[in-house]
């Protein structure tokens, strides 16, 4: 069984903040695998569904963000897991905006959602760090991932929680780097890298182009060509 966690504030007023990346990944895995109806238990919201062979329960505690653990710790205890079977999706302020990382155990780099769940089970569960980017001092972390994306987040925010759901089925199968890997081709071929790599100018098809300059051919004159019959030159 795989215990699959999404760290967030529940209510509508934190819906799109950067803190909540996990709540938003948690429900469009959901949607996109057929996932039972969410309903309530181990104080968050919960629903089941399979990934091929492995159940799979969905957990969105909702205890606010510095009390995560206490959710996830009455599942863990309940079914009796081990905290390896146990992935956390939360949002990472030390990673670069669009960019996804996947790590079993290690500390909460100050994310309090985390720091609250390595509490309750202990470090060796696995996380999916959603790289939400850092607004340059740590003191300003707090305000930053608790306020809305930009709308120019939606670029590479709503395709990589597209990328995530659709790839999640390998979490089950304990295939994290190659999650991570087809997470970011995902984003590669996406239209909106495309665009903007045209922006940035892509270098153009030099192949059978002569990079030397052509020779430059004047005209000759009649002075020229008599000077040229009586010299012989």
């Amino acid at each position: 069984m795989l215990l699959l966690v999404g760290l967030g504030n529940p209510g509508s007023q934190y819906a799109r903040n950067r803190h909540n990346a996990g709540f938003v990944a948690a429900d469009e895995i959901h949607r996109r695998h057929g996932f039972s109806p969410w309903r309530r238990r181990f104080q968050a919201e919960v629903s089941e569904g399979r990934f091929g062979e492995t159940k799979c329960l969905l957990l969105k505690p909702q205890t606010y963000m510095n009390e995560s653990g206490r959710a996830v710790g009455e599942a863990v205890r309940f079914y009796k897991m081990d905290p390896e079977h146990v992935v956390v999706i939360h949002d990472e302020a030390d990673l670069a905006p669009g960019k996804v990382r996947v790590k079993a155990g290690g500390g909460s780099a100050g994310h309090n959602g985390v720091k609250s769940v390595s509490a309750a089970i202990g470090d060796a569960f696995r996380r999916v760090r959603i790289g939400v980017g850092h607004p340059g001092h740590r003191e300003a972390v707090p305000h930053y991932v608790l306020h809305d994306f930009a709308k120019t987040d939606r670029s590479w925010f709503d395709p990589l929680i597209d990328a995530i759901a659709e790839y999640a089925p390998l979490l089950a199968e304990n295939r994290d780097s190659t999650f991570a890997n087809r997470v970011h081709e995902a984003l590669d071929r996406h239209p909106s890298q495309a665009k903007k790599r045209a922006r940035r100018g892509a270098p153009k098809d030099r192949v059978g182009v002569s990079e030397e300059p052509e020779p430059q051919i004047k005209a000759e004159g009649p002075l020229a060509r008599g000077l040229r019959k009586l010299f012989g030159g």
